[in-house]
């Protein structure tokens, strides 16, 4: 039994990457945007929970909330911000970094730069002979492997998923088809920054919410991005499963710090016998 708890707690943190990097996955596909404030709105996510927690609110109604306000943010964003910067990935690196920075500056100014903490919603513990585990986290996996397979089925099997796909594949092609890339650019980038605020109302309750914890997923996120491949949307599931559980289960043997720094080591390898990632195919010469 010693084993299979610190199984459940890397699928459970496999789980919540996938979600923060599946956003990424559709913003960056799409858009060619890499959006270092991510983890930021990751960040902003868990911060609602702990207003709702502060108002005396219902915690479904957080969850309800969190990304409510994290898309409508996103689309604050995209208006202002990320529509000028298309396919210009530099400059989406040094605007978003900067957007993350007054983001994390914002939430101190509200919040205090302390921790603060969010009370889980429910206490009880699911009991099986010697092996015990915590209701919620076994709900927040199972509310996540619903919301990834929700995307997925958006992106594969409706119609915006296809227009979506078209665009990824050849833009230009699609404008002069007719498809409104622009408010499909809009709505992606709405549809990811959604993920990555539920993500964090999620995840608030197990662990301390703070202006520094955006940083500690988005960096995973995009690794696990680099790791899978950024093509096909599976690569997520790929990446996320190598790098979330690779950190996690290791974290159990060896130092955190050890665990992160196996973590880029296996990252390095991938990339350089897989430069597209382990499903992005291969270079075409």
């Amino acid at each position: 039994m010693d084993i299979i708890i610190p199984l459940f707690d890397a699928m459970s943190y496999v789980l919540i990457l996938v979600l923060i990097a599946l956003g990424l996955m559709i913003v960056f596909g799409m858009m060619g945007v890499i959006n270092m404030a991510h983890g930021e709105l990751f960040m902003i996510g868990a911060y609602v929970m702990v207003l709702i927690q502060s108002a005396g609110l219902p915690f479904v109604f957080g969850l309800v909330l969190a990304p409510i306000v994290v898309g409508f943010l996103g689309l604050i964003i995209e208006t202002l911000l990320i529509r000028h910067i298309y396919l210009r990935p530099l400059d989406t690196i040094l605007a978003t970094w900067g957007l993350s920075i007054a983001l994390k500056q914002g939430i101190v100014l509200v919040f205090g730069p302390e921790a603060q903490s969010v009370t889980s919603p429910l206490d009880a513990t699911l009991v099986l002979g010697d092996f015990s585990y915590p209701m919620y986290r076994l709900i927040v996996m199972g509310i996540s492997i619903a919301l990834i397979a929700g995307t997925f089925w958006l992106f594969l099997k409706t119609d915006f998923g296809l227009m979506a796909r078209a665009v990824i594949a050849r833009p230009d092609t699609s404008a002069g088809l007719g498809i409104n890339t622009r408010k499909l650019y809009r709505w992606s980038f709405v549809v990811g920054t959604a993920l990555a605020g539920l993500a964090g109302a999620l995840i608030a309750p197990t662990i301390s919410v703070d202006p520094q914890m955006g940083l500690g997923y988005l960096i995973p996120g995009f690794l696990s991005i680099l790791v899978g491949g950024a093509g096909p949307l599976a690569g997520v599931l790929v990446g996320g499963g190598a790098v979330g559980g690779t950190n996690s289960l290791l974290t159990v043997w060896i130092s955190p710090v050890a665990a992160q720094i196996a973590v880029f080591i296996l990252a390095i390898l991938v990339i350089r016998l897989r430069p597209n990632g382990i499903l992005g195919g291969k270079n075409e010469k």
